[in-house]
């Protein structure tokens, strides 16, 4: 491509909307460009990236098995309303009604689709496992959209579902999954560690696994071990806080203690201030948060430096939709008295009990009386204990849950997750087949999504320097940028524009920087737009020199014409 008809508008300062370094780069380096809230354009350069990981995805997926076909993105309610989905998306599902009154959605996933589609072309085991795939844009109505391609409203996306006899049919096929996943982010360039997670709102009855890619600006907490291959997102994580507990009694209701008394702790409504106060660690202490859960209220306790996770209580009470702190008024409601005094004595609610509160012995908690708190709370004694389970985030320094070591913690961006859905789909849906014995059974399914697009930002959160982008050779928009100093000196314009065909020739995407620009904006722009190999046709031009530069490295090397070519092809050969 030569430079001067490429749609290329870099610029040399970025928006004020665009908050974080990759999404500066994307809008600078001139591959996006903003038509709404979340919603973006891809340039030519940007569009060339994007369809180099989907080729990376198509090829993983096509060698694993999968078969590829394509469905619409406007999908009936109906469809998501048998699932019980329509409730679980909420706001965030785009609907929408057609001339005649029907209503639909933009789908931001496809898993009752595929289901059904499924269910009326299969009923046979002999056509059992099949993996079918798709890549397309989809919608969701963030409600803040952000960070650029990162948590956008429109979006490109894999997403493939398997359809297996039985159990053992599902871990083969994730399995396969898992290892081609671990193939596409490879080649495509990134660090990224596969985590344990929470299914969300795609559900389902069997493992699932998160991939992260490490970045500090990552929205996602991944919690890991320092010994041992453990990695969870944070909203999945346990410690080995449950199994020290095994050993410990739960429940010392009897335990030689006086009973519990109020005493005066006027504006204390924290743990923090309430520790500050009385000079003793937040850990002698429990709170109670009050929840909305559904159409009830709860009440939460863990201990006062722990925070609750609400993920695991949401999955604990098997609710479809997320809890949330109940509002001021329902506090004070349930507890009469101001929020910052709940306590879970006396408390006429269900009350939720971390395993570690329930091992603890003599706490002081709040006495559900403003300015006032308990001391001498004997959980198990003084409340009780029916309701017990992990419902607090893990934190760094916390024993790991398989060996002896300690967990850390880190941020990543997700760009793909790996589900078994059994018969979450299936069941409702009717996808079921006739086995050998003449049998009616439900398919056992899986799903596994990649956000190709933010795959490509993904990428440049982690390859970057002051100067601009540092593509990976794999997903670069072009292999080589041919930049000579002058387009008038007629020896460098005819060296770089034989270099030009001859790196067509060899397959190489090369671009040519054919302006009648000084050469510190073109060194600028190449540098910003990031094309991994870099050569430069100077003043050595007519003894047939040029200077060979990697963006990843600072060394510059001279190679005469036959090397240079010799060496674009070895680079090339190391693609994935």
């Amino acid at each position: 491509m030569l430079q001067s008809k490429l749609l290329l508008p870099t610029l040399r300062e970025a928006p004020a909307e665009a908050e974080i370094i990759s999404h500066k780069l994307l809008i600078r380096a001139g591959l996006i460009r903003q038509l709404a809230s979340g919603v973006y354009t891809y340039l030519p350069l940007g569009y060339r990236t994007l369809r180099k990981v989907e080729a990376i995805v198509r090829e993983e997926m096509d060698k694993s098995g999968a078969q590829e076909l394509n469905m619409s993105v406007l999908q009936p309610i109906e469809l998501w309303r048998e699932s019980g989905r329509d409730s679980a998306y909420g706001p965030e599902l785009v609907r929408l009604k057609d001339r005649h009154e029907r209503e639909f959605v933009l789908g931001p996933t496809n898993e009752e689709v595929i289901t059904t589609v499924v269910k009326n072309e299969i009923k046979s085991y002999r056509k059992l496992p099949i993996n079918l795939y798709q890549i397309q844009t989809k919608f969701r109505d963030e409600r803040r959209p952000r960070f650029g391609l990162m948590r956008g409203r429109e979006f490109l996306m894999k997403d493939a579902y398997s359809f297996d006899l039985d159990w053992n049919g599902l871990d083969v096929t994730y399995r396969g999954m898992y290892d081609a996943y671990t193939n596409i982010f490879t080649r495509c360039g990134v660090r990224f560690r596969a985590v344990e997670a929470d299914a969300g709102a795609i559900g389902g009855e069997g493992g699932t696994h998160e991939f992260m890619v490490l970045a500090e600006i990552g929205e996602d907490t991944i919690i890991s071990c320092n010994q041992c291959s453990y990695a969870a997102n944070l909203e999945k994580a346990v410690s080995g806080v449950g199994k020290a507990l095994q050993s410990q009694q739960i429940g010392i209701g009897n335990q030689v203690s006086p009973a519990y008394e109020s005493f005066a702790t006027p504006n204390l409504k924290t743990i923090e201030q309430l520790a500050g106060q009385l000079g003793v660690d937040a850990s002698s202490f429990v709170k109670t948060l009050i929840y909305q859960a559904g159409n009830e209220l709860i009440a939460v306790v863990v201990r006062g430096d722990r925070d609750v996770n609400e993920v695991k209580v949401k999955n604990y009470l098997g609710l479809v939709e997320d809890i949330e702190l109940a509002s001021e008024s329902k506090v004070q409601a349930v507890t009469n008295a101001a929020v910052g005094f709940a306590g879970p004595v006396e408390l006429a609610i269900p009350i939720l009990v971390d395993q570690e509160v329930a091992a603890m012995g003599s706490v002081v908690c709040g006495a559900n009386q403003t300015d006032q708190h308990l001391r001498h709370v004997l959980p198990g004694r003084d409340f009780p204990l029916d309701r017990i389970g992990d419902f607090c985030n893990v934190r760094v320094g916390d024993p790991c849950p398989n060996c002896d070591g300690t967990l850390e913690a880190f941020k990543g961006i997700e760009v793909g997750h790996i589900f078994k859905l059994g018969t979450k789909y299936s069941e409702k849906l009717g996808a079921a087949y006739i086995d050998q014995d003449g049998q009616e059974k439900p398919m056992i399914m899986g799903c596994y999504g990649i956000g190709i697009s933010r795959v490509v930002q993904a990428v440049v959160e982690q390859n970057y320097d002051d100067n601009g982008i540092i593509w990976p050779l794999s997903i670069a928009p072009y292999h080589v940028h041919v930049i000579p100093v002058s387009m008038k000196d007629e020896t460098q314009r005819s060296v770089a524009n034989e270099l030009y065909q001859t790196f067509q020739d060899i397959g190489a995407d090369v671009l040519l920087d054919d302006r009648d620009e000084r050469p510190g904006v073109k060194f600028k722009d190449s540098d910003l737009i990031g094309i991994p190999i870099r050569i430069t046709v100077g003043k050595q031009a007519g003894e047939g020199i040029v200077e060979v530069k990697l963006r990843s490295e600072e060394d510059k090397q001279l190679m005469n014409l036959e090397e240079v070519v010799s060496f674009v092809k070895n680079q090339l050969a190391t693609i994935g």
